[in-house]
């Protein structure tokens, strides 16, 4: 049994808010710097690294389930994934050359991709028996 079978599924909605709100607060801790271009490098190491580990376990586990389970979610799946790409495309930009409204604009994006997972995910996650 792998990591991502039906136990370790169960409830994974609510856990999947969980990260989210916990990522939420790492960028809100970003985006409270007074010196973005700066200052963050350093918060981008903590966001950068827990936002990417979070996508990565989605595109590797979470979604390959979801398809397969839930065959009229493969659309939502699909646009998540492109989601990812845009969002990691995004932080290589501001990675690059941090600006308030280049951060601005990354929360923006985050918060969209992360209520319209939400919405459609978590009581498919959470049905998982």
């Amino acid at each position: 049994m792998d990591e991502f079978t039906t136990p370790r599924l169960q409830a994974l909605g609510n856990q999947l808010i969980e990260i989210h709100q916990q990522l939420r607060a790492l960028l809100a801790d970003a985006a409270d710097i007074s010196d973005i271009s700066r200052d963050f490098k350093s918060h981008c190491l903590a966001f950068c690294s827990a936002l990417d580990r979070h996508h990565t376990g989605e595109e590797r586990g979470m979604f390959r389930v979801l398809a397969e389970r839930y065959p009229e979610l493969r659309p939502v799946v699909e646009e998540l994934r492109r989601d990812h790409e845009q969002i990691a495309e995004l932080l290589r930009r501001v990675a690059a050359a941090p600006t308030r409204a280049e951060l601005d604009g990354l929360a923006a994006v985050m918060e969209s991709h992360f209520a319209f997972e939400e919405r459609r995910l978590v009581d498919a996650l959470n049905a998982l028996t």
